[in-house]
C-alpha cells in the first residue's frame, strides 16, 4: 500500500514525483487494461498474459523496471493469420501491383490487400471529384504515377469484406486520419517520423496531411531534392514519409522534411510519447530480447512495451545467433489496437524506412518444385522448406495438408522430401509462399501463363453474359467463350442449353496472361479437329489444311481467323466453285470450315486461303468396297485423317479403310502420343497387323508384342480354343472398380479381379495399370455358358518369352529414333539434324553458361540448343561462367531441342571396358518416362533400361517408382549391342528392403503393467486431454490430463498436458487402465492386475512410493463431491447437437454443462465452443451429483442454483399472448414473463421481438409453485445503468393514484368493459361508457379493435385498496390521446350535457315493472348489512358492479354490491364503490378555492342538504355551467390556430403535443431570430432535426431549408456549406439543391446560383425538373441565349421521348418572362412536327390569348380547328373559340365561329355518308 500511497497521495502537499516514480504509476494504469485484456483476448488462439503476477510482488531500483509491459506477452509467438485481422488494424505493407484504380498490397504473413483510390486521403478524393465534374485533367495524377511496385508504407485495414466465394478480402487505406488516428497535435514531437499525403501545393513547399486535425504540416521545396524515385515536383495525393524538424503552437505547425538519411537514422524513444494507441508499423526503434522461443522471439522496447517477431522476421542468418537480453535495431510490422499485439520485425531490408523492397528476379509463382526439405515446422504458424537451390519457401499451415485430412506434423515433418508448388512471393516477408497440397500441385492450370492456345481444356460454366459465356477453368482462372462461339451455329437462346455448374470442354482460341484474358471456343467443329493448328504465321505453310472460323464478311471475301489472331483472306474466287456474288447469304458470321493455305508470307503476316482448295482435297474418289483383309496379316497403310482417338488409315495398294488406334502404335505408352503427333497425313506406315476385323471397321496395330504373339500363333481365334492355363499377350481396355478387362486379338475379352491383378496388395486398380499398357495373362477361369473367361495378371504366375526384356527395350528406342529421323528430315533445321547425331554416352566440349540451381551450357557446334546439367550433375565440381568442360550426354529431346549433360568426374572419366556375363551395381543418372540411363559402377558406362523390368510390372507408390540416384543389379548381356548406338545391352533387378518390425508388433509381444507401478518411458504425443507414453519395458500408456499437474498447480485457462514435450523422458505410476478394444476405464479390481493400457500418472506426490496409492471406483470418487463445491475441472469434448460441454475430473468420471449454465452473455452462444478448448483446465461448480442413476450436473458461471433477486440466462420455449413468454431457466427451472415486464418503456406488439429458443437474461421476481415470476426489464438487470423507466413497475394498488395516467394492455374485453393489465398481479377494468366516446351497442365491436395485447393510455378514475379494485378511464378528455374507436365506423356520440338530461327524463317517466322493482329491493335486503351511504347522481342510472381479476382467472369476480341512500328525485338503485358516478360530468372539474370552501365546515354542508331539493338543482346547474364556460374559454384560447404563443415556455407546450410539426418548430426559430437571438435560434433547428420522427420527411426538409435561409442571412459562407452538407446526407439531394439554390436567387447572389445549377445539372443530368428549374432562373436574370444553350444540353441529357414536353416547357417559360416572340417561334416548331398534341395546343392557345394579339389569336383558332383530331376534341377548340369570342370578340365574330362549326359537322356527315 505504501508505494500506492506514494503515487496517488490521498491530500496534503503534493510531493514531486521522481523519475521512476512516474514510470510505475504509469504501469498501474497499464495493468488495469491488462487484467481486463486477459478476459478479451482469451478467444485468439496463442494469446494469453504471463505478466500478471509481476505487480504482486514489489520490486525496487532496475529490476522493477524491467518488470513493466504495457501489454500482454503472446503465450505463443504465431505469424499473423488472416483470421485475427480486424477492422482499424495498422500493418506495415508493400505495394505489389499498380492498376488505375487500386492497388495491390502484399502485407505480412504473406496476406494481401487491396488499396482503394478512393482511401489515399481527402484531397485527392476532392480532386477526383472535381475531374469527374469538369474536363481538364492536366494536373491529375494517377495511382501508376502515385504508387510503384516495391514501395513500402504505412496502412489501416479499413473494412473486411467477403467474397463471392466465401473468403476475406482486406480493404486498406493510407488515409492519414485513419492512419494516424491515435495521434493528436500535443502528441506531436521533434524527431517523429510520419507518413502523409500532399494536400496542396504552394509556392514555397507542400502542405502535407498527417491525419492530425487542427495541425497544419508544411514540407518546403528545398527538402524535395533527395526524395528516392520522385526527382521532380510532389503531386497532390502522393504518399510521403517524413520527419518531424519542427513543432510549433503545442504541435499545431508543424515543419517535415523527406531527408533518407534523416529518416533512416531516426529512431523512436519513450521520450516522444508513443503509446500503445497511437504506435505505427514501420518506427524503428532499440528493441531488447526478453525471450527467445522455438517459433519467435518476445521483445522490450520503449521501456514498457513488450512486441513479438514471428520466425518469417527474424533475419535468417543471425535466426541460431539470438540470445536474450541481446539490444539490437528493430522495426514495428503491424499494430492491433483491440489485442494491443505488437508485431516487429528484425529483417534488413525494413530497417530503412522508405526505401524501396526488392522485387523477385525471376517469377516463380506456379512451378512444382521437388525435393524441397523441410528445415523448421513452427505447429501454429507453418513449415519452412529449403529448396534445392537452397533459397527458403514457406509454407502456411493451412497448406501443409489437404482439408479434408487430419492434421499430423509429425509424419510432415519425417518426411525427407516434400514436393511443393509456389504460390506466391510475399514482398514484405520476402520470402516465397508455397503449398504441399497434392490437389494444387497436381492442378494443370494454376496460372495465366500455363495455358497455350489449342489446349483443350475443361471447366464448369460461371455465368452466361450478353456478350459470351464465363467458363472456370480452375479457382483463379477464367476464360470467355464468346457468343459466337458457343455452339457451331448461332445460339437464339443459349440459357436454356447452359447451366451454371455445368461441366464443358472447350478449346483456348487465345491468351493474355499479362492482362489475365482467355478466349475459349465451344464450337465442335474446333474442338475435335485432327487438323494441324496454326498458333501463328509461320505454322501456316502453304498446302496446309486446318478449320477456322469466320470473323467478318467483305464483298471482296471472307477473313477467317485461327489462332492467337492468325487470320486470313479467302478472296471471292476462292470461296467456292460456282460463283458468289453476295458473301454474306451464303456464309455467316461465327463459321467453321476447313481452309487450305495458298500463300503466307510471315514478316507481313499476310496469309491467303481457300475454301475451294480445301473441299477439293476432301472431294477424293469414293471409297472401293472392304476387301477381306485377315487377322495377323502383315500390312502397309497411308495415314487419311488424324482424330483424338488415333488414325484413320487406307491399306495399300487396295485403299481398304481402317482404323490404327493411339494405343496400338507401340508397346511403350510414352511412345504413341510421340507417333501420333509426328505422323502427318499422307504419310505411309509399314509393319502394321490386322488384330480385328468386324463388320464395322478394320483394326490394326503397331505393337511389337502383339504382332509377335500373331506371327507365333500364340493367340486364340475363338472363345471355343480358350483353355485354362493358356498364356495370351493383349492390352488394357477398360479399367473399373473391382478389376480390369484385357483385350485380345480377334476381339477376345477376358476380367482380372483385383485380387488377380497383381501380387501386391491393391486397393485402388485405376492407380496400377494404364489404358493400353500391354500385358500378359493367363487364363484362370472359364464360364462356357455366358462365354466368359477369368486371367491373371500376377508375374509369379506368368511365364514370359526369352529375352522379352531386351526385345521390347530395343524396339521401343528404335520408335523414337524413328520419331526423331521424322523430325529431323521434316524441319529444315540444321540443329535438329545435328541432334539427331548425338547418342548417349557421346562426350562434348562445352562453356559453361549460367550456374544456379544446376548449369546450362554453350556448344559452338549445337547453335540454338538448351544444354543444361541439373544440379545432381554439378555435384562436386566448381563452375564459373565462360569456364570450359566436358560433358557427356545423357538424353537428346530433339522435339524441344534439349540436351541433358553431366560432367560429373566418375562419368567423363576414360570408359573401362566390361566382361560379359558380369554384374555391376548401377546407379540411374537420368529418367525419360518408361527409359532411364544407368552407369555401371565406376566404369564411366552409360546405357539405356526400362523402367519396367516385366511389361506386368505395377507401381503402387512413389518408393517402388525409380527415381535419379537409385541403385539397381545390373548384368552385362552384351558388351556392345548394335540397336543401342554401340551402348552395353544389360539385365538388371532391385534389390529388396529389409522389412522393419512395426510399433504394433512390439507392443503384442510386451507384458502387463501392475497397479501402483513405477514405470519409465518417451513422449510419443501430446493432446490436449491426454499424453501418450512410449514405455521402455515395452508398450503404450496414457496419462489422463489430470494426472499431468498437482491440482493446486493448474490455474484456470491453462491446458497442463501442454507442459510436456514430444520427445521427453518421463517417469509415471500405474493408477489404472484401459481396454484395448473400446478404451474404456476399468475399476481397480486388484492391485495386481495387469492391464494391457495401463493409464499413468505424472504429479509428483503420487510418484513417491512411500505414499499410500489407494484404488478408488468412480462411484466413491462422485459421492465425495458435494453440490455448491467449487471444483477444478477439464475440458474433454463440446456435443454440437445437445449444446452441452463435457469436462472431465478424473480418468473414470465427466461431468455435463448444459448450454445456459456455459455462458452469461446471450452473444455467446452462437459459437459457445470457441470459449473453451479442449484441455483447458476451468473452474466450475456442481450443480448436481448422483450414482444413481449417475449425473453430474456442473455450472460455469459461479452459481448453481437460482435465487430471488438473482439474474441469469434463459432460453424462450413459448409465445403466449395471454401469459407472455414461457422461458426454460438453468438447472431444470421454468418460468414466465408478462408482458409487463419485458421492458421498461412499453412498446405495442411487446411479444413481437421474442420467438423460440431465443436467449434472453431474466431477472428472477419470486417462485410461485415450482415456477418462477421473470423480469426482462432493463431497471432489474442492471439498475446502476439502467435509464428511468418510462412505464414503471407497479408492484402493489398502493403505488398507484387517483388521477394518474398510466399505461398498460389489453387482457381481454367483455360486457362488463375492458380488463388491462397494469402489471403481472394488477388488472383494471375501463366500463364500455369509460371506453370510447361513441356510443357502443355491442361489446363486440370493440373486441374488433382491441385485440389481446394492445397497448393503451388510461387515466385513474379510482381505486379501492380494500378490494384491490383500480377503475379507468379510456376517454380522450381523460387521457390526451385519441379514441380508441375510429371515426371510420360513424358511430354515434355518447350523449353528454342537456341531451342526456332530457333522454333519462323521459326514461323516469316509464315506471319499471312490479317484478323489476321486487328484484330490486330482494337485492338491497341481501346485501343491507355490508352497505355503505352515498350521495346519488341524477345523471346515473342502471346497475353497476365493479370487478377485480387476477392473473389466472379466465372469468370476473362479483363484487359486493352496495346500498344507496334514496332521495326524493330519484328511485333507489344499485351502485357500488360510494361517491363514484356512472357518467362523470363536469361538475366534477371544481377550480381549487371551491373545493376548499366545501370541505370548510359541517354546517354549511348541513346547511346545503336541508336547503329544497330544486334550489339545490339550481345551484349545481349554475356551477356546472359557471365550470363549462370557464373550460370552453381556456380552450378555445388554447386551440385557437390564430393566437400565436408569445413566450418559448407556449412553444414548448405546444411541442409536446406536435413534436413533428415543422410549422411550429419555424415560429420558434422565429421567436427567437426577432429577439436577434441567432445562436438560440439555430439550437432550436438542431433540436427539432433530432426531435421530428424520420419517416416526417417533408417536415425535416422545411427545417433544414429554414436553417440554410438562417446561415444565408446571419451566418457565414463556410458555415452554410456545412449546413447544406449535412442536409444532402440526410434528406434526398435534388430536393435541397433545388431550395439553396433558390435562397441564393432571392438573396441576389446570382454568381453562387448559377455555380450550384451547373452542379446541379451535371449531378442530376435525367431530371427534368432541374433543367426547368435553371432556365427559369437563367430567363428570370434575362439571359435568353444561355437558356437556348440549356435546352440543347437538356435534350442531349434527356431521354428522346421527353424532348417535347421539354421545349413546350422552354417554349412557356419564354412566354413568362423572356421574349414571347421566341416562345411563339418554339411553339410553332414542336405542333407542326406534333400536330395531334392536343395538350400542346391548349397550353399555346392559353399563353397567346395572354399574351398575343386579337388577330394572333383568332389565327390559331383558325389552325386549331382544321386538324385532323377527332370530332370530340375539335368540339372542345369550337368552344373554346366560341368563348373567347363572346368575351372579346363582337356579334359578327361570334357568328362567324358558328358558320365554321356548321361547316364543320356538314363536312363531317358527307364524309360519312359517303
Amino acid at each position: 500500500m505504501a508505494s500506492v500511497e506514494e503515487d496517488f497521495p490521498r491530500g496534503g502537499t503534493a510531493k514531486k514525483p521522481t523519475e521512476s516514480k512516474i514510470v510505475v504509476q504509469r504501469t498501474e494504469v497499464d495493468n488495469l487494461f491488462e487484467s481486463n485484456e486477459q478476459i478479451e483476448t482469451k478467444k485468439r488462439k496463442g494469446a494469453g498474459n504471463d505478466d500478471g503476477k509481476k505487480l504482486k510482488k514489489p520490486k525496487t531500483g532496475k529490476e522493477k523496471e524491467d518488470g513493466l509491459t504495457l501489454n500482454a506477452d503472446a503465450k505463443c509467438v504465431e505469424i499473423l493469420h488472416i483470421k485475427n485481422v480486424k477492422e482499424g488494424m495498422l500493418m506495415l505493407g508493400c505495394v505489389k501491383e499498380v492498376t488505375d484504380f487500386e492497388v495491390t498490397v502484399s502485407l505480412p504473413c504473406g496476406l494481401q490487400g487491396f488499396l482503394s483510390i478512393k482511401n489515399i486521403s481527402d484531397s485527392y478524393t476532392k480532386l477526383l471529384s472535381e475531374q469527374l465534374e469538369s474536363d481538364d485533367t492536366e494536373e491529375f495524377c494517377s495511382l501508376p504515377h502515385l504508387f510503384y511496385p516495391g514501395m513500402v508504407l504505412r496502412c489501416v485495414v479499413a473494412k473486411l469484406d467477403v467474397t463471392k466465394g466465401g473468403s476475406l478480402s482486406l480493404k486498406l487505406s493510407v488515409n492519414p486520419k485513419m492512419v494516424n488516428k491515435g495521434l493528436s497535435p500535443n502528441a506531436l514531437k521533434t524527431g517523429m517520423v510520419l507518413t502523409g499525403c500532399v494536400e496542396s501545393v504552394e509556392d514555397y513547399g507542400y502542405i502535407i496531411d498527417i491525419g492530425v486535425t487542427e495541425t497544419k504540416a508544411f514540407l518546403p521545396k528545398t527538402a524535395v531534392k533527395d526524395k528516392p524515385n520522385n526527382p521532380g515536383e510532389l503531386k497532390v495525393g502522393q504518399y510521403v514519409i517524413s520527419y518531424v524538424e519542427e513543432v510549433k503552437n503545442n504541435g499545431r505547425v508543424v515543419r517535415l522534411s523527406i531527408g533518407a538519411q534523416t529518416i533512416a537514422q531516426a529512431l523512436a524513444e519513450s521520450k516522444q510519447g508513443w503509446t500503445l494507441s497511437n504506435l505505427l508499423p514501420g518506427l524503428l526503434m532499440k528493441a531488447t530480447i526478453k525471450k527467445v522461443t522455438k517459433h519467435g522471439l518476445l521483445l522490450d522496447f520503449l521501456s514498457g512495451f513488450s512486441g513479438q517477431v514471428d520466425c518469417l522476421h527474424m533475419e535468417p542468418e543471425q535466426a541460431s545467433s539470438y540470445s536474450e537480453g541481446d539490444e539490437m535495431r528493430a522495426s514495428v510490422l503491424y499494430v492491433d489496437p483491440t489485442t494491443r499485439l505488437v508485431g516487429m520485425s528484425l529483417r534488413s531490408h525494413l530497417l530503412t524506412p522508405g526505401s524501396r523492397v526488392d522485387l523477385p528476379p525471376v517469377d516463380r509463382i506456379g512451378e512444382v518444385v521437388k525435393g524441397c526439405k523441410m528445415t523448421s515446422l513452427h505447429h501454429m504458424s507453418g513449415a519452412v522448406l529449403e529448396l534445392p537451390d537452397k533459397t527458403a519457401a514457406f509454407v502456411h499451415r493451412n497448406n501443409l495438408k489437404e482439408p479434408s485430412v487430419a492434421a499430423n506434423e509429425n509424419k510432415v515433418l519425417a518426411k525427407l522430401e516434400h514436393t511443393c508448388r509456389i504460390v506466391d512471393f510475399s514482398l514484405i516477408d520476402q520470402i516465397h509462399f508455397a503449398t504441399l497440397r497434392s490437389s494444387v500441385i497436381e492442378k494443370p492450370f494454376f496460372r495465366y501463363q500455363d495455358i497455350r492456345a489449342g489446349q483443350v481444356v475443361e471447366g464448369k460454366v460461371s455465368v452466361l453474359l450478353d456478350h459470351g459465356m464465363v467458363v472456370h477453368i480452375s479457382d483463379h482462372i477464367k476464360g470467355l467463350v464468346p457468343r459466337t462461339h458457343l455452339s457451331d451455329i448461332v445460339l437464339k437462346n443459349p440459357e436454356k442449353k447452359y447451366m451454371e455448374g455445368m461441366k464443358v470442354k472447350c478449346r483456348v482460341l487465345s491468351v493474355d496472361a499479362e492482362n489475365k484474358k482467355l478466349c475459349l471456343t465451344r464450337k465442335k467443329a474446333m474442338v475435335e479437329s485432327s487438323l494441324p493448328l496454326f498458333f501463328s504465321y509461320l505454322d501456316a505453310r502453304p498446302g496446309r489444311v486446318s478449320h477456322g472460323y469466320i470473323v467478318c464478311i467483305k464483298s471482296f471475301g471472307c477473313i477467317v481467323r485461327f489462332y492467337n489472331n492468325v487470320k486470313g483472306l479467302v478472296s471471292l474466287g476462292e470461296l467456292s466453285f460456282e460463283p458468289i456474288v453476295s458473301p454474306e447469304d451464303v456464309f455467316y458470321i461465327g463459321q467453321v470450315l476447313k481452309v487450305k493455305v495458298l500463300q503466307c508470307d510471315p514478316e507481313r503476316e499476310k496469309l491467303l486461303l481457300s475454301f475451294k482448295a480445301a473441299l477439293e482435297g476432301d472431294s477424293e474418289k469414293p471409297p472401293r468396297p472392304q476387301s477381306e483383309c485377315e487377322v495377323g496379316e502383315k500390312v502397309e497403310a497411308r495415314v487419311l485423317k488424324k482424330v483424338v482417338t488415333g488414325l484413320e488409315v487406307a491399306i495399300l495398294p487396295d485403299e481398304t479403310r481402317a482404323v490404327l488406334p493411339t494405343m496400338h502404335l507401340s508397346d511403350h505408352l510414352s511412345n504413341c502420343p510421340l507417333l501420333w503427333e509426328n505422323l502427318q497425313v499422307g504419310d505411309n506406315i509399314s509393319n502394321l497387323v490386322c488384330f480385328n476385323n468386324n463388320k464395322q471397321n478394320i483394326n490394326l496395330t503397331k505393337k511389337p508384342t502383339v504382332r509377335w504373339s500373331l506371327e507365333e500363333g500364340v493367340v486364340a481365334k475363338d472363345f471355343s480354343e480358350i483353355t485354362v492355363g493358356m498364356q495370351l499377350i493383349g492390352w488394357i481396355r477398360n479399367i473399373m472398380s473391382y478389376g480390369v478387362f484385357v483385350e485380345f486379338p480377334y476381339g477376345l475379352v477376358g476380367l482380372a479381379p483385383k485380387s488377380a491383378m497383381t501380387d501386391k496388395f491393391i486397393t485402388d486398380p485405376t492407380v496400377a495399370f494404364q489404358l493400353g499398357q500391354t500385358v500378359m495373362a493367363k487364363v484362370t477361369n472359364l464360364d462356357e455358358e455366358k462365354r466368359r473367361f477369368l486371367v491373371t495378371l500376377k508375374i509369379s504366375e506368368v511365364i514370359s518369352p526369352v529375352g522379352d526384356v531386351q526385345t521390347r527395350l530395343i524396339n521401343g528406342l528404335q520408335e523414337r529414333r524413328a520419331v526423331t529421323k521424322m523430325l529431323s528430315m521434316r524441319d529444315d533445321s540444321d540443329l535438329r539434324r545435328q541432334l539427331f547425331a548425338l547418342c548417349v554416352g557421346q562426350k562434348l566440349k562445352l562453356t559453361v553458361d549460367t550456374v544456379d540451381n544446376g548449369a546450362t551450357f554453350k556448344s559452338d557446334d549445337l547453335v540454338g540448343a538448351t544444354i543444361l546439367a541439373n544440379k545432381q550433375h554439378i555435384t562436386g565440381t566448381n563452375l564459373m561462367g565462360g569456364q570450359k568442360v566436358t560433358a557427356v550426354i545423357l538424353h537428346v529431346d530433339i522435339q524441344s531441342t534439349w540436351v541433358h549433360v553431366s560432367i560429373l568426374p566418375k562419368l567423363v572419366a576414360k570408359k573401362k571396358s566390361l566382361n560379359e556375363g558380369s554384374k555391376y551395381t548401377a546407379t540411374v543418372q537420368h529418367l525419360d518416362e518408361d527409359f532411364a540411363v544407368i552407369s555401371l559402377e565406376d566404369t564411366a558406362q552409360l546405357t539405356l533400361i526400362q523402367t519396367r523390368s516385366h511389361m506386368n510390372d505395377v507401381f503402387l507408390s512413389d518408393s517402388e517408382k525409380m527415381k535419379t540416384g537409385k541403385c539397381l543389379t545390373a548384368e552385362v548381356i552384351e558388351t556392345s549391342c548394335e540397336e543401342l548406338q554401340g551402348l552395353p545391352l544389360v539385365s538388371w533387378e532391385r534389390t529388396a528392403p529389409k522389412r522393419q518390425r512395426m510399433t504394433s508388433e512390439n507392443q503384442l509381444g510386451s507384458k502387463g503393467s501392475c497397479f501402483g507401478e513405477i514405470v519409465h518411458g518417451k513422449v510419443r504425443s501430446v493432446k490436449p486431454t491426454c499424453i501418450q507414453v512410449v514405455l521402455d519395458a515395452g508398450g503404450m500408456g496414457s496419462v489422463h490430463v489430470s494426472e499431468v499437474l498437482e491440482l493446486a498447480d493448474v490455474h484456470p485457462g491453462s491446458f497442463p498436458t501442454s507442459s510436456v514435450k514430444v520427445g521427453s523422458v518421463v517417469t509415471a505410476r500405474v493408477i489404472g487402465g484401459r481396454e484395448a478394444s473400446s478404451h474404456r476405464f476399468l475399476p481397480f479390481s486388484h492391485p495386481k492386475f495387469t492391464y494391457t493400457l495401463p493409464e499413468l500418472t505424472l504429479i509428483p506426490s503420487k510418484l513417491d512410493q512411500s505414499a499410500d496409492l489407494k484404488s478408488v471406483s468412480a462411484k466413491e470418487k462422485l459421492r465425495r463431491y458435494e453440490a455448491g463445491e467449487e471444483i477444478t475441472c477439464f475440458v474433454s469434448k463440446f456435443h454440437s447437437d445437445r449444446k452441452s460441454l463435457e469436462v472431465t475430473t478424473d480418468p473414470g468420471v465427466t461431468g455435463t454443462v448444459e448450454l445456459l449454465a456455459m455462458i452469461t452473455d446471450p452473444k455467446d452462444a452462437t459459437h459457445p465452443e470457441k470459449m473453451y478448448k479442449l484441455g483447458q483446465a476451468i473452474r466450475a461448480k456442481v450443480v448436481e451429483v448422483s450414482t444413481k442413476p449417475h449425473r453430474f450436473i456442473l455450472s460455469l458461471t459461479d452459481t448453481c442454483k437460482l435465487e430471488t433477486g438473482s439474474v441469469t440466462l434463459g432460453m424462450v420455449t413459448s409465445v403466449q399472448p395471454q401469459v407472455g413468454l414461457h422461458v426454460k431457466l438453468p438447472f431444470g427451472g421454468t418460468g414466465t414473463v408478462a408482458v409487463t415486464d419485458l421492458a421498461d418503456a412499453y412498446k405495442p406488439n411487446p411479444l413481437g421481438p421474442y420467438s423460440k429458443d431465443q436467449l434472453l437474461r431474466c431477472c428472477l421476481l419470486g417462485n410461485e409453485n415450482g415456477k418462477w415470476h421473470l423480469s426482462l426489464r432493463p431497471s432489474r438487470l442492471n439498475p446502476q445503468q439502467a435509464k428511468p423507466a418510462k412505464d414503471e413497475e407497479v408492484l402493489s394498488v398502493e403505488n398507484l393514484k387517483a388521477g394518474q395516467t398510466v399505461r398498460g394492455y389489453v387482457k381481454s374485453v367483455s360486457e362488463q368493459g375492458v380488463f388491462i393489465r397494469l402489471s403481472r398481479t394488477i388488472t383494471g377494468r375501463a366500463q364500455l361508457q369509460k371506453s370510447s366516446k361513441y356510443f357502443v351497442a355491442n361489446h363486440k365491436v370493440l373486441v374488433e379493435h382491441l385485440p389481446p395485447n394492445t397497448l393503451l393510455t388510461t387515466k385513474i378514475l379510482s381505486i379501492d385498496t380494500t378490494e384491490q379494485l383500480v377503475d379507468l378511464s379510456l376517454l380522450p378528455e381523460d387521457t390526451g390521446k385519441s379514441d380508441v374507436l375510429p371515426e371510420s365506423l360513424n358511430l354515434p356520440l355518447r350523449l353528454t350535457g342537456e341531451e342526456k338530461k332530457k333522454h333519462d327524463a323521459e326514461k323516469k317517466k316509464r315506471k319499471p315493472s312490479e317484478s323489476q322493482q321486487k328484484e330490486a329491493e330482494l337485492q338491497v335486503l341481501k346485501k343491507k348489512k355490508k352497505t355503505k351511504k352515498a350521495k346519488s347522481d341524477g345523471n346515473d342510472s342502471g346497475v353497476e358492479v365493479y370487478f377485480r381479476e387476477e392473473e389466472d382467472d379466465e372469468e370476473p369476480k362479483l363484487a359486493p354490491v352496495k346500498q344507496v341512500t334514496p332521495s326524493s328525485a330519484a328511485p333507489s338503485r344499485l351502485q357500488v364503490a360510494g361517491g363514484f358516478s356512472w357518467d362523470v360530468g363536469l361538475s366534477s372539474l371544481k377550480p381549487a378555492s371551491a373545493v376548499q370552501d366545501g370541505g370548510s365546515s359541517d354546517v354549511e354542508e348541513q346547511e346545503v342538504s336541508n336547503k329544497p331539493q330544486k334550489k339545490s338543482r339550481h345551484e349545481l346547474e349554475q356551477e356546472k355551467k359557471a365550470a363549462e364556460k370557464a373550460l370552453v374559454q381556456r380552450e378555445a384560447e388554447l386551440m385557437d390556430p390564430n393566437l400565436k404563443p408569445q413566450d418559448a415556455a407556449a412553444f414548448e407546450r405546444l411541442l409536446l403535443a406536435s413534436p413533428n410539426s415543422s410549422l411550429l418548430w419555424l415560429q420558434y426559430m422565429a421567436h427567437h431570430l426577432q429577439a436577434t437571438q441567432i445562436e438560440q435560434a439555430r439550437a432550436v433547428a438542431e433540436r427539432a432535426l433530432k426531435t421530428i420522427s424520420f419517416r416526417e420527411e417533408q417536415e425535416k426538409l422545411n427545417v433544414w431549408v429554414a436553417l440554410l435561409n438562417l446561415e444565408n442571412m446571419y451566418g457565414t459562407e463556410e458555415s452554410l456549406k456545412k449546413v447544406f452538407e449535412r442536409a444532402l446526407q440526410f434528406c434526398e439531394p435534388m430536393p435541397v439543391y433545388q431550395q439553396l439554390a433558390d435562397i441564393y436567387a432571392k438573396s441576389d447572389k446570382i454568381k453562387e446560383a448559377e455555380g450550384l445549377y451547373k452542379t446541379m445539372v451535371k449531378r442530376f443530368r435525367q431530371n427534368k425538373a432541374v433543367w426547368l428549374s435553371y432556365g427559369t432562373f437563367l430567363l428570370q436574370q434575362g439571359q435568353s441565349d444561355a437558356a437556348s444553350a440549356l435546352l440543347q444540353r437538356a435534350l442531349k441529357s434527356l431521354p428522346s421521348k421527353e424532348s417535347v414536353d421539354m421545349i413546350a416547357k422552354f417554349a412557356q417559360l419564354e412566354f413568362r418572362y423572356g421574349d414571347a416572340e421566341k416562345g411563339r417561334t418554339m411553339f410553332d416548331k414542336v405542333l407542326t412536327s406534333y400536330p395531334k398534341r392536343t395538350d400542346l395546343w391548349s397550353v399555346f392557345i392559353d399563353l397567346m390569348v395572354k399574351h398575343g394579339s386579337q388577330n394572333d389569336v383568332r389565327a390559331l383558332f383558325d389552325r386549331v380547328i382544321h386538324l385532323s383530331v377527332s370530332v370530340k376534341k375539335i368540339k372542345f377548340f369550337f368552344k373554346r373559340y366560341l368563348d373567347y369570342e363572346k368575351k372579346h370578340g363582337t356579334h359578327q365574330s361570334i357568328q362567324a365561329v358558328k358558320e365554321k362549326a356548321m361547316e364543320f359537322v356538314e363536312a363531317k356527315g358527307t364524309e360519312a355518308a359517303s
